[in-house]
This record gives C-alpha cells, structure tokens and sequence, in this order.
C-alpha cells in the first residue's frame, strides 16, 4: 500500500537527478513576453531546487514566483489511484476514461478538471488530460503561470508540437523532455520563488489529491460570502479573538482535509469553530467535524463533499483563514 501511495516512486525516482538540473528552464513571463530556454542555475542558494521525487505541491514550489500570492495543485495521478483507476491513461478504454471523469467531477477534491480538457489534443497530438501526472496554478501581481507534469512514459515530442502550435492551452509553453514538464511564467532561480520561504515550504508537502496554498489570509467577504454583512454582533465579536494570519495552506484527501495555518497559534481551537458559529453553512456542509492542534497551528477535518470543499477553497470561503480582528 505504501508503494501504491507514493503511485508513481519509481517514476519520480527515476527522475530524481533532474532535481540538480531544473534550474533547466526560466518561464520567463506569464503570457506577454516570448518564453527562453537557459542552462542550469550557477546562483548559489539555500532555497531547495525542483525535485521529482516529492509530492506535487513541494515539488513544484522552486518553480512558482516569490511574488505569486495562490498556488492550486491538483495531483491526478493521487486522485486516480483513490478512485480506483491507478493505471489510467489516454490509451484506456473510452468507457473507462468517461468512467474516471464522472466520478472524478463529484468525489475527488479537484482544484481544477485539468487544462487539457476539451483541448482536441488527443486527435491532433495523441495525448491528453489523460496523460498528466499532476497540474499547478499560481497566480500573483505579474499574472497567472503553470506547471504541468506529463506521466514519464510518454513522447514528449507531440507535447513540444502543442507549445509550437499558435493556438492551443499550451501554446507558448516551454517544454522539458527530460522533466516531462510543460510550464509558462516559471522562474529559474530557486531563490527567486516561493520555495525561498521556509514558512511557505513548511505548508506544503503531505500526499493529497489537491492543495491549496495562500501567502495571504481571506477577508471577511471572501469567506463568509454574501453573509458577511449579516454577522450578529455576538458571533462577530469571536473575530476579536483571532490572531493575525499571514501564509496557509489546505490539503484535500479522500477522506480528510487539514488546514496549516503555522505553528504556536492559540487561535486555533476560535479559527476551527468559526463555521459553527457563524454563518457559513455551506461550508460546513463540506468541511465537518474541526480538530485543532495549537502546537502545530493544524485544523483537521472530514470531508462530506470532496468537491464542494475543493470548490471553496478555489473560491477563498474558508472561514478558518479569516483575516483578524
């Protein structure tokens, strides 16, 4: 079982030495600008480089811009195997690929239904969404980027034809055969991303069919929706109780979504109960039965609706990252 959940430990082993090398590729820009294939990074840093072998989110943070302020990683490859389609690919059965994506669209928690989807890329290039081992998104002042890494037994050839292509989801992309990787606004530095932050690195990491990371905390609007107006003065004053809140993350499983919101806060237990206590049904709907560790700044739930919490996170209405008073 362990093996099984790490899905493909062998697949990213056996591209583990590209770990040392994927300062390979600057994403330069996140649209306008013509994207420019380098060399490795010579900038001695302390920021760790991208590595194959950790799970998506920890993997792909060398990748994403210090100025990015959201990063969604949907790990398919983990959603597969929770669904019980381990070995799918665009070479499955059709039935078995519809199979897949009726189930995957209401019981796994998809921060995305895949970039790739609806593309046509199967009948011009013979690969699809099918054949994406896991997909990020960040987004931030200089615009929006992605990573996408393709399973490690496929032609990466077909993929580089679609980032030649004018037209497509991926076209303007840079491809890196060797990585399985097709990204846009990337950066090369390891220094100059995310990754340079231990507190961001820290959030990140657990296997999970999705994560969710966020360099700010969430206004009032933002997670309570249109309710926030209706706060009782009451409910409202448990706000007062909170501390400030900067980075924090939500990973979403099969079964259990934990909330990282940093260590040492004694908020927690106010931040876990928040739903309960103020309207936020939906939420609760989703996201059931709070378990908080103040020592490890953790909130623990159950999942009710794997694809409604998903839902929620992309859309910011989680009442446990409100800002503070």
């Amino acid at each position: 079982m362990a093996g099984a959940l790490r899905r493909h430990a062998g697949t990213r082993a056996g591209t583990a030495s590209l770990g040392l090398v994927l300062g390979l590729v600057l994403l330069a820009g996140c649209g306008d600008d013509d994207p420019v294939v380098v060399g490795p990074s010579t900038t001695p840093t302390s920021a760790p480089a991208y590595d194959p072998e950790l799970e998506p989110a920890a993997a792909v943070l060398p990748l994403v811009p210090d100025d990015a302020t959201v990063l969604e990683v949907t790990d398919f490859d983990q959603a597969r195997f929770q669904l019980g389609f381990g070995e799918l690919s665009s070479a499955s059965d059709p039935a078995v690929l519809t199979r897949f994506a009726q189930q995957a669209a209401t019981r796994a928690p998809l921060l995305t239904q895949g970039m790739l989807v609806g593309s046509g890329y199967l009948e011009r290039y013979g690969f699809s969404q099918d054949d994406v081992s896991w997909e990020a998104h960040f987004d931030g002042p200089a615009g929006e980027g992605y990573v996408l890494a393709f399973r490690d037994d496929l032609d990466m050839a077909p993929v580089q034809d679609a980032s030649d292509a004018p037209d497509g989801p991926l076209s303007g992309s840079v491809v890196v055969p060797a990585a399985h990787v097709a990204a846009l606004g990337a950066v090369r530095e390891p220094e100059e991303s995310l990754a340079a932050d231990p507190v961001l690195r820290s959030l990140v990491g657990p296997v999970a069919a999705a994560t969710y990371l966020s360099t700010t905390c969430v206004d009032r609007e933002e997670a309570f929706g249109d309710a926030a107006g209706d706060l009782a003065p009451t409910p409202a004053a448990l706000l007062d109780d909170l501390q400030e809140l900067g980075p924090f993350s939500v990973t979403l499983g099969a079964r259990l979504a934990s909330a990282r919101l940093g260590t040492g806060r004694g908020d927690v237990f106010v931040r876990a109960r928040l739903a309960a206590d103020l309207p936020a049904e939906e939420f609760e709907a989703a996201y059931d039965d709070p378990v908080a560790d103040p020592s490890t700044g953790r909130i623990g739930f159950r999942l009710r609706d794997r694809a409604a919490a998903a839902d929620l996170a992309r859309e910011r209405r989680l009442p446990f990252a409100v800002c503070g008073p």
